[in-house]
């Protein structure tokens, strides 16, 4: 991610950058946080469920606002070792301005070498624009968490971003167990 001349480039997309405010979430943020979450997702947290969350004493909420107006939001967990995303949105009108870049940005400040190195999330199988934002913010898909979700049948994709990007766990590459088979298939009918 890199911010310059109010730009914001991600591997050869450019788009406005917009100077956001990045702050705790409060309560009367709620109307605005509901509202951007309504239209970002078809299966989205109810206010019961936000708050619930953010009782928990290891749930932190953030909003970012232009001008006085939240225009994007993020819930994440702080865990011994890493940070975890729970929600994560910006509203529509304000996407593609790296808003939700400077939210990143501002959850990857929060990592040290000493503590807490790695950021964790899960994101549908079916939200590219989630998975292509993630991974244009240098996060990587590690795994597959099949049927995870509770009210469709969806798997998640679990994508880390990590300090130290040389650890082995990130550099995950998933085997082609397929392509072994078809070598040795077309080995077959090459001798007959």
């Amino acid at each position: 991610m890199n911010s310059d001349s109010g730009q914001y480039h991600r591997q050869g997309i450019k788009s406005v950058s917009v100077k956001v405010q990045i702050r705790w979430m409060i309560r009367r943020d709620m109307a605005e946080v509901l509202r951007i979450e309504r239209e970002s997702f078809e299966y989205h947290w109810t206010e019961e469920d936000f708050l619930c969350c953010l009782r928990q004493r290891n749930c932190i909420g953030m909003v970012a606002e232009v001008d006085g107006q939240v225009v994007g939001f993020m819930i994440y967990e702080l865990h011994k070792t890493r940070l975890h995303i729970l929600n994560f949105a910006v509203a529509d009108d304000f996407r593609r301005q790296a808003i939700g870049g400077q939210m990143i940005e501002k959850l990857v400040s929060k990592l040290s070498q000493q503590r807490r190195k790695e950021i964790t999330l899960e994101v549908r199988e079916t939200n590219l624009p989630a998975q292509l934002f993630f991974q244009n913010s240098d996060f990587v898909a590690v795994g597959v968490l099949r049927d995870h979700y509770e009210d469709s049948a969806e798997d998640a994709y679990v994508m880390k971003y990590r300090l130290d990007p040389e650890d082995a766990m990130y550099n995950f590459a998933p085997h082609n167990r397929i392509a072994k088979y078809e070598k040795l298939a077309d080995g077959l009918h090459e001798e007959s």
